[in-house]
């Protein structure tokens, strides 16, 4: 196939296509019909000589040479733009749509008051939130399906790019009238009183030192410094029982109203918990490592307007949640 018989609008609509997996949906977001969608897939399968996408119940399913095409071209989709400046990015008139990956914690420390800030500044745009515990996180990156995952990250490989957002320790939960809320929380409480934990993977997952490797992107599998809290119980000859381990955090209130469990979750966590709730936040008996959450991105976005600006806002909001822990 030759380049110069290529309308590069064919190769925008199949990332729409391939993006929403929907042609009313692609075509609403290129401002083009169905029928225009559907007429320039036509075109681009006699050009490649493919299918591209088959018609589903679940919608358009793409084959194995479009989900080979699809993170390619649209790499170079940005190029094209960022190299002719034709992507000029307007916060308050854009309606672009951005995906961000976060777990219902950050949602609510980060995700959240960032959309205070978008009703004012961009009103028009959309955000989009995937859960960050997904096995092929990486993978969604790489394909351009995430614009911007949020989390803690042991390891980043090079092709991404990532920014520091915030750190903080760890708290501990406990309702109202709990037989400890009366003094200074003791290891020997933390081994007394059975725990509520969040775990969002295991070893059956492929975690190893509370981290999931997957892609070179290696992401928090537990919401606590276990080695830590077992280490310095082992010093005072006891050991931690984790009643309750559950996959997400806003379960927690409800978990320990009326129970004598203690839960231990992120300190900026803690901070939003305690808010109109019945629920006391207690510092942490034992020297837990501070965690770092940052941002992660593809570098191809590195120079992207509306993605920049993105993460300034991100990282603008983090900052106001560090703040809050002091």
């Amino acid at each position: 196939m030759s380049i110069g018989r290529t309308d590069l609008n064919l190769l925008k609509v199949f990332d729409a296509v391939y993006e929403e997996r929907n042609l009313v949906l692609a075509g609403k977001r290129l401002n083009l019909t169905q029928s225009a969608v559907s007429h320039a897939l036509a075109r681009l399968r006699e050009l490649v000589g493919d299918e591209l996408f088959m018609r589903t119940g679940k919608g358009m399913v793409p084959t194995g040479r479009a989900t080979a095409m699809a993170p390619v071209l649209r790499d170079s989709l940005r190029r094209i733009e960022a190299t002719l400046g034709t992507e000029k990015f307007v916060p308050g008139e854009s309606t672009r749509r951005f995906v961000i990956a976060a777990n219902d914690h950050l949602t609510a420390v980060i995700i959240a008051p960032l959309t205070r800030e978008l009703q004012q500044a961009a009103p028009g745009v959309d955000l989009v939130i995937r859960p960050s515990t997904r096995l092929d996180l990486a993978e969604q990156i790489d394909l351009g399906r995430i614009d911007l995952a949020i989390g803690i990250f042991a390891q980043v490989p090079s092709r991404l790019n990532s920014r520091t957002l915030m750190s903080q320790g760890e708290a501990v939960l406990m309702r109202r009238g709990h037989p400890a809320a009366r003094r200074k929380l003791t290891l020997r409480d933390m081994a007394k009183y059975p725990l509520v934990t969040v775990s969002v993977g295991g070893q059956e997952e492929g975690a190893v030192g509370g981290f999931i490797l997957e892609r070179g992107l290696a992401r928090q599998s537990e919401m606590f410094d276990r080695q830590a809290l077992e280490e310095a119980l082992q010093r005072e000859q006891e050991r931690p029982r984790a009643r309750v381990t559950v996959p997400h955090s806003l379960a927690i209130p409800e978990l320990l109203r009326d129970t004598d469990m203690l839960s231990i979750v992120p300190a900026s966590l803690a901070v939003a918990l305690v808010k109109n709730s019945e629920l006391l936040r207690r510092q942490a008996p034992y020297q837990a490592e501070a965690s770092t959450i940052r941002a992660v991105w593809h570098r191809r976005d590195e120079h992207d307007a509306g993605h920049a600006w993105l993460r300034e806002l991100v990282a603008g909001t983090a900052r106001v949640a560090e703040e809050a822990l002091a």
